[in-house]
C-alpha cells in the first residue's frame, strides 16, 4: 500500500496524517504519541477510530500538528486519521460516520466586538 494521506481540523487547529502500513506506531511532530500527548483521554481521542475498526496494530502514522490547543490537536487528529482510513477502505466510512468521527466540528471562536471585553460581554454600566 503506498502512503495515503488526509487533513483534519478542530479550532485553530491543523492535522496532516500520512498513514503506512506498519505495526501501530504513531509519530506526531518527530515525536512518539505518549511524550506528545501525555494525557491518556487525549490518547483515547486520537486512537477511537483506529479502536472502533480494530486497525490499531496495522497501520503506521506520521502526523504534523500545528496551531491550536492540545484538545483541538487531539480532535483534528482524530478526524485525519478517520479521513484516512476511509480513503484507503471506503466500506468504513459509514462505521466512523455513526460514531461521529467524519464530521469536522465548526464551532470557532466569535470574534471580540468594540466597546466590549469580549465577544459577548459588556463592560458594567454605571448610571452615574
Amino acid at each position: 500500500m503506498e502512503t495515503v494521506n488526509a487533513l483534519g481540523r478542530r479550532k485553530e487547529a491543523v492535522a496532516r496524517v500520512y498513514v503506512n502500513d506498519g505495526a501501530g506506531k504513531i509519530v506526531i511532530n518527530g515525536r512518539d504519541i505518549e511524550t506528545y500527548f501525555p494525557s491518556s483521554i487525549l490518547r483515547y481521542i486520537v486512537l477511537q477510530p483506529l479502536n472502533k475498526l480494530g486497525v490499531a496494530e496495522k497501520y503506521d502514522i506520521k502526523a504534523n500538528l500545528d496551531g491550536g490547543g492540545f484538545k483541538g490537536q487531539a480532535e483534528a487528529l482524530r478526524l485525519a486519521i478517520a479521513r484516512a482510513l476511509v480513503k484507503i477502505n471506503p466500506e468504513d466510512k459509514a462505521a466512523l460516520k455513526a460514531e461521529g468521527f467524519m464530521t469536522r466540528d465548526a464551532r470557532e471562536v466569535e470574534r471580540k466586538k468594540p466597546g466590549q471585553p469580549k465577544a459577548r460581554k459588556h463592560f458594567q454600566f454605571s448610571k452615574r
